[in-house]
């Protein structure tokens, strides 16, 4: 159920064994992909006729995504990251140091050595919040708000809910070889690297060949195609669901026996009842138990009902004058430095005066310092679009997070006439009980008595909102049910020990390939 990211990898991996599983995707949506999709721009405006909404771009350790890529013939390219956080006198950039950072380098240097001390003590902080962690250090709130929560927020796509994520995550961010985005930590800089980003490409021609390589592969593609409930499921019969299946006005489709067509719209509605041995929930836990309605399990009802969500929307938009009100998006002389405790910065102005073009960029709300408002300059980071044009012609998304807080929003200063695009999102809040009271008890649902109600979950939401778990989510799923791991992935070191590590967890599974 779902043709995101891991409903399509999921069926992609049972769909290596066509003689043990036959395979149906459904999807309410027209297309496949979930939040990875492209919308069409004005070239002649622009430069480029696509632009990736939603997903745009990963990590370099995402390699069950680069995976798929690149057997579907797609091709992914790397950046070097620059960021701009704040304005003004709170303004701060991995490019160049400014006054944020040398009126913070004390407190800089003491961070360094605590997150060391975290590290050391990992399990005792483990399910601490970042915002209790830092107080129990002393950090001052303008040091926390300024600096650490918007470097934590870019990475994870936290937003809102990043002090309340678990301390190891910040903790891994600044430590590992591997996973860290700001490793080595900078003693007088707190972060100085320029990480290597993933750009993704053309997300809907990505998903597009994805679903045509499927169909050939014999897997059934139900687009448009609803789950309305689940209404029974038992260990002899399977699962039993009612469907609604949306046709065309002058569709000359066949309709099963007893099926209603009650919409007078131009897309028609059938109603169906339909039974499969298996399946696979690959939708956002609160739609799951939404479906499974009273054919829940207790615990069914209490580890999705933990999760938390909120309603984020991006604004795709040319407004530069919104973007230089809230940002810093060229070099800005007036709060460079070139001295951060008798290291010489000299060298790294100068370079920033040529060079500096941030892509991701955060701003404080002015209502609480603690609320995030996160943009995007796609120009500078996707690479369909030219680089060599003035900041007039670039594209900007803006993300406003969380509608409970639309008060401290400031959508309404851009300009109507500049909008692109409107993309609203139903996210996952990332904190500290997502990892008390669902992941852990993830194996339960999808382990324990699985074999009775014929029931898996998959999707981002089993441990952090990003593509890449989405894919290793729906492999899982799949090979919980018999089939293989992927052989080309088998040949990766660091892809066999992402999905061992995740089917341990989420399906206390051992995998022995």
């Amino acid at each position: 159920v779902g043709a995101g990211a891991a409903g399509m990898a999921c069926a992609d991996t049972l769909a290596q064994h066509p003689d043990r599983f036959h395979v149906t995707v459904v999807e309410a949506q027209s297309n496949c992909g979930g939040q990875m999709f492209s919308i069409p721009i004005d070239q002649k405006e622009f430069g480029a006729s696509w632009l990736n909404q939603g997903v745009q771009g990963g990590s370099h350790i995402y390699h069950h995504t680069f995976y798929v890529f690149e057997k579907l013939n797609h091709h992914p390219r790397t950046v070097d990251l620059q960021v701009s956080f704040g304005k003004g006198n709170t303004f701060w950039t991995n490019v160049y140091p400014t006054r944020l950072v040398a009126r913070h380098s004390k407190e800089i240097e003491r961070f360094s050595w605590v997150i060391k001390v975290m590290r050391w003590f990992e399990l005792v902080f483990a399910m601490i919040p970042i915002k209790v962690s830092l107080k129990m250090f002393f950090f001052s709130d303008e040091f926390i708000n300024s600096m650490i929560y918007p470097s934590l927020a870019l990475f994870l796509g936290t937003g809102n809910a990043t002090p309340n994520l678990p301390t190891v995550m910040m903790e891994r961010l600044y430590t590992s070889p591997t996973y860290g985005m700001w490793y080595p930590i900078d003693r007088k800089m707190l972060t100085s690297n320029l990480p290597p980003m993933v750009v993704f490409p053309e997300a809907t021609a990505v998903y597009t060949d994805w679903q045509h390589s499927l169909e050939k592969k014999g897997v059934s593609i139900r687009l448009n195609t609803q789950v309305k409930e689940v209404i029974s499921r038992s260990k002899t019969d399977g699962v039993r669901v009612s469907i609604i299946r949306k046709l065309e006005s002058n569709s000359s489709f066949p309709s099963e026996e007893g099926a209603k067509q009650p919409s007078n719209d131009p897309l028609k509605e059938e109603l169906l009842e339909e039974t499969y041995d298996e399946i696979v929930f690959c939708v956002l836990a609160d739609t799951a138990k939404k479906l499974l309605g009273n054919q829940a399990r207790w615990i069914e009802k209490k580890v999705l009902g933990e999760t938390k969500w909120s309603d984020d929307v991006t604004v795709t938009h040319n407004d530069l004058d919104y973007m230089k009100r809230w940002y810093e998006l060229e070099y800005n002389k007036e709060v460079a430095v070139s001295d951060l405790g008798g290291r010489d910065e000299s060298g790294r102005v100068e370079k920033a005066k040529e060079l500096f073009q941030p892509m991701y960029l955060i701003k404080q709300t002015p209502a609480d310092q603690r609320k995030l408002e996160m943009s995007f300059d796609c120009s500078a980071f996707q690479y369909q679009l030219p680089k060599d044009v003035p900041l007039e012609k670039h594209v900007f998304q803006t993300i406003f997070l969380n509608k409970k807080h639309e008060e401290t929003w400031s959508k309404h200063e851009i300009q109507p006439d500049k909008i692109v695009a409107e993309s609203w999102w139903h996210q996952l809040c990332h904190s500290y009980t997502h990892y008390l009271f669902v992941v852990p008890f993830l194996f339960l649902l999808n382990r324990v008595r699985s074999h009775r109600y014929h029931t898996r979950f998959a999707g981002s939401w089993t441990l952090v909102n990003a593509h890449e778990v989405a894919v290793i989510s729906g492999i899982a799923a799949a090979y919980s049910l018999g089939a293989d791991y992927p052989t080309e992935l088998k040949e990766d070191q660091f892809a066999r020990l992402c999905f061992r590590l995740y089917l341990l967890l989420v399906h206390w599974r051992w995998f022995s390939g």
